[in-house]
C-alpha cells in the first residue's frame, strides 16, 4: 500500500474524473456532436449514424462481459483501454465509410466499457481504503464535464467551419493530454490491492440483485435515444451551429452538475428512491421532443435527461457495490453489460421504424415514447422494491 499512499484522495479523484472524461465523454460519446456535421458533409444520413451508434453500444456489452474474465489488474485495464481510445478516436478522421467507422466504434465501445469498469473499481476502492468515499460522486461527474468539453470543442469547431476528420483529430489529442494525469496517478496506485483473484471474480450474482440489474438496462434503453440524436433534433429546427450545438454541451455540463446533486440526495433519501424519482424525472425529458418539437422541449430534454441519467448511474453502481462481497468488478460488470443491451436497443429500434415506410416520419418519436414508458415502469418497481430490505446508503462507505 505504501505506492497508493503517495498518491493523494484528491489526486485520486480527478485521475478517476479525467480517466471518465475520457473513457466516456470522448471515446462513447463523441460521435452525437460530430454526428450533425458528418450528415451535412454526406458522410452520414441518419439511418446509418443510427447503425453505428448500435456498434458502439455493442462494443460497451463486449466490453462489459469480457471485463471480469480478464486476468489484468484494474489499473492495467483502466491505462490499456484509455491509451486504445485516444488512438480510435484519431482513427475516425479517416475517410473510410460507414462501415469501417462502425467496426471503429465498435472498439471505442469494448475500451469505454472497460475503462468504467476498471474506473469503479480501482478508483472507488482507493477512496474507500483512503476514507474518502464522499468523493466518489465527484468522480462521476467525469462523464458530465467529458460529455460538455467535447460538445463545446465541436461547437467552437463548427464555428470555426472544422471539417469533422479536423474534430475527430482535435479530441483524439485532447484526450491524450487529459491521460497524462491519469497515468501518473495510475503508476502511484498498488496493482495488487485493486487486482481481482480468479476465484473472486466467480462470485455469483448476490440474491435481490436482478431487479436491479434488468432496471440498469432499462435505464440504457431510456436514456439513449435523446444522447445519440438530441444534436440532430436541434438542428432540424435551427441550422445555425452556435444554437443546435448547444444542446450537448448543455446536456453534459447538467450531468457533471447533478452528480453532486446526488451526493445531497443519497445523504436523504435510500439510493433505491433516488434513482426511481430519477426514472420519472428522465422519462419527462424523453418524452417531450416527441410530442411537442421545439427549442424549450429540446431544451428541457437536454436538462431532464442529462441532469439525471449520472445520478441513476452513481446511485445503481453503489448499491451493487454495496450489496456486493468481495471484487465488486463481476458485479459491475453485469450492470455494465445489462446497461449496453439497453444502448444497444434504443438505436435499433429507431432505425428499423424509420425503414418502415409507415413510420418514416413518426419513427424516431415512437422510440422515444417507447423509451419514456420504460423509465415510467422502472421507476414504479423501483419505488416499490426500495421497501424491502436492502444495503443502507452508509454502507458504500465499507465497501471495497
Amino acid at each position: 500500500m505504501a505506492n497508493e499512499q503517495r498518491a493523494s484522495p484528491f489526486a485520486i479523484a480527478l485521475a478517476g474524473v479525467l480517466s471518465l472524461a475520457v473513457a466516456m465523454g470522448i471515446g462513447r460519446f463523441a460521435f452525437t456532436p460530430l454526428l450533425p456535421p458528418m450528415i451535412a458533409a454526406g458522410q452520414l444520413d441518419v439511418v446509418a449514424g443510427g447503425w453505428i451508434a448500435a456498434a458502439n453500444y455493442a462494443g460497451y456489452l463486449a466490453g462489459a462481459l469480457l471485463a471480469p474474465r480478464l486476468r489484468w489488474s484494474a489499473v492495467r485495464l483502466a491505462a490499456i483501454a484509455l491509451a486504445l481510445t485516444a488512438v480510435l478516436t484519431a482513427a475516425m478522421a479517416a475517410p473510410l465509410g460507414a462501415w469501417p467507422w462502425a467496426a471503429l466504434r465498435f472498439a471505442a465501445g469494448v475500451c469505454s466499457a472497460w475503462a468504467f469498469v476498471a474506473t469503479a473499481v480501482w478508483c472507488l476502492g482507493a477512496l474507500a481504503r483512503s476514507g474518502e468515499s464522499r468523493r466518489a460522486g465527484a468522480v462521476y461527474s467525469g462523464v458530465g464535464f467529458g460529455i460538455a468539453a467535447a460538445g463545446l470543442w465541436c461547437l467552437a469547431g463548427a464555428a470555426w467551419q472544422a471539417s469533422a476528420p479536423a474534430l475527430w483529430l482535435q479530441l483524439a489529442l485532447l484526450a491524450a493530454v487529459l491521460l497524462i494525469p491519469v497515468a501518473l496517478v495510475l503508476r502511484r496506485l498498488d496493482a495488487p490491492a485493486v487486482a481481482a483473484a480468479p476465484a473472486a471474480r466467480q462470485a455469483a450474482l448476490p440474491p435481490g440483485t436482478t431487479g436491479l440489474v434488468v432496471c440498469y438496462g432499462m435505464l440504457g434503453f431510456g436514456y439513449i435515444l435523446p444522447a445519440t440524436f438530441l444534436p440532430v433534433l436541434a438542428r432540424s429546427l435551427v441550422d445555425d451551429p452556435r444554437l443546435f450545438g448547444l444542446a450537448w454541451p448543455v446536456f453534459g455540463a447538467t450531468a457533471a452538475a447533478s452528480t453532486f446533486i446526488a451526493a445531497w440526495a443519497l445523504r436523504r433519501a435510500t439510493r433505491l428512491q433516488v434513482w426511481a424519482v430519477s426514472n420519472v424525472v428522465m422519462g419527462l425529458g424523453v418524452l417531450l421532443p416527441s410530442v411537442w418539437l421545439n427549442g424549450w422541449t429540446i431544451a428541457l430534454s437536454a436538462l431532464g435527461v442529462g441532469g439525471t441519467f449520472m445520478i441513476v448511474t452513481l446511485a445503481g453502481v453503489q448499491e451493487m457495490r454495496a450489496r456486493s462481497t468481495g471484487d465488486p468488478t463481476p458485479q459491475v460488470a453485469r450492470m455494465t453489460a445489462a446497461f449496453a443491451i439497453g444502448q444497444i436497443a434504443g438505436p435499433i429500434a429507431s432505425s428499423l421504424l424509420l425503414h418502415v415506410p409507415r413510420f418514416a416520419e413518426t419513427g424516431l418519436d415512437l422510440a422515444l415514447q417507447a423509451a419514456a414508458a420504460s423509465l415510467f415502469i422502472t421507476a414504479g418497481w423501483l419505488w416499490l422494491a426500495q421497501r424491502r430490505p436492502a444495503a443502507s446508503n452508509q454502507e458504500i462507505h465499507h465497501a471495497r
